[in-house]
C-alpha cells in the first residue's frame, strides 16, 4: 500500500509507515502544502494512494464526484497524539486492507472504524 498524508497528519507519521516497509509521502516533504483538496485526489488516485487526513472534505468530494478511488483514511481522535493516531493506523492496516485495496473512507476515532465503501 501506498500513502500520501495531509497536513494535518505529522512528517513523523510517514516517517514510521517507512519504518513499516510502506511508500508513504507528506504534502510538505513536495512543497505542496496549499495545494486544493481537489487536486490533492487527483494526486493520490493518479498515484494509487491512500489519503490520510484530519478534515471531512475529502469524503465531500468523493460523494460528490462518485469516484470509486482513493481511499481515505479519516482520522476523527480525542486524543490527538502522533503515538495514538499510529497505533490506529495499524488496526485500520490490520483490519481493512481489502477495503482500502478497493476503495473505501474508513473513518477511525477512539472507539470505532467505520467503513464506506466507494463510490458513496
Amino acid at each position: 500500500m501506498k500513502f500520501l498524508a495531509d497536513m494535518g497528519i505529522s512528517p513523523r507519521t510517514v516517517a514510521w509507515l517507512r519504518s513499516q516497509g510502506y511508500d508513504a509521502i507528506h504534502l510538505v516533504e513536495q512543497g505542496l502544502e496549499q495545494i486544493p483538496d481537489e487536486a490533492i485526489l487527483v494526486k493520490a488516485e493518479t498515484e494509487e494512494r491512500i489519503i490520510l487526513t484530519v478534515e471531512l472534505d475529502f469524503g465531500f468530494l468523493l460523494a460528490t464526484t462518485k469516484s470509486s478511488l482513493p481511499s481515505v483514511i479519516l482520522f476523527r481522535l480525542g486524543n490527538a497524539s502522533r503515538e495514538t493516531l499510529e497505533k490506529r493506523l495499524a488496526d485500520v492496516l490490520a483490519e481493512c486492507e481489502t477495503e482500502l485495496s478497493t476503495g473505501a473512507i474508513i473513518s477511525v476515532s477512539d472507539e470505532y472504524l467505520r467503513v464506506r465503501r466507494l463510490p458513496i
